[in-house]
């Protein structure tokens, strides 16, 4: 079993680290005051549950990985808004699809707010000004409309297909 370790300060002898693992059964550690990022942890934190290993079953030591790389620079206090800004639009760049996919229901499942919505954001730019069969190709979804149930749809909501 591997472990990894990530630190919001540059003291960890005096903050408590909290151990994570990964659905693939690799271990974190998470420097306490970088549980700020995640609400679902920092619950368990506030309601005393943090002794033991935090099961996060939603992501695999890839995912969790590149949740702690994002959280990590989120942590870091010498971070102005304009880094951040540039370096969250750097991350999300070149994401694949099925990783986006996966690292937002990760961040979703632990209460990450923020990354949620800067994954949220990458999702709606690639769909924004697409038709709705290109919509469908990008995230693979199949039309079961009949062509008389979509003239129907066109008809009765012209606005949304301008």
């Amino acid at each position: 079993m591997s472990s990894s370790s990530f630190s919001s300060s540059s003291s960890t002898t005096e903050a408590k680290l909290l151990t994570l693992k990964t659905s693939d059964g690799k271990t974190f550690l998470l420097n306490e005051a970088a549980v700020t990022k995640f609400g679902f942890v920092k619950q368990l934190v506030d309601d005393g549950c943090d002794s033991g290993v935090i099961f996060i079953p939603q992501a695999d030591s890839r995912i969790m990985s590149t949740m702690l790389e994002w959280c990590k620079k989120h942590t870091d206090e010498a971070a102005t808004s304009d880094e951040l800004e540039a370096w969250d639009a750097e991350f999300v760049k070149d994401m694949d699809q099925g990783f986006l996919y996966h690292l937002l229901l990760a961040a979703d499942y632990l209460n990450g707010t923020e990354l949620v919505n800067l994954l949220a954001q990458k999702v709606a730019n690639m769909i924004k000004g697409k038709k709705a069969e290109e919509i469908r190709q990008i995230f693979h979804i199949k039309n079961d409309f009949t062509p008389e149930q979509e003239e129907e749809i066109r008809r009765k909501n012209p606005w949304a297909f301008c």
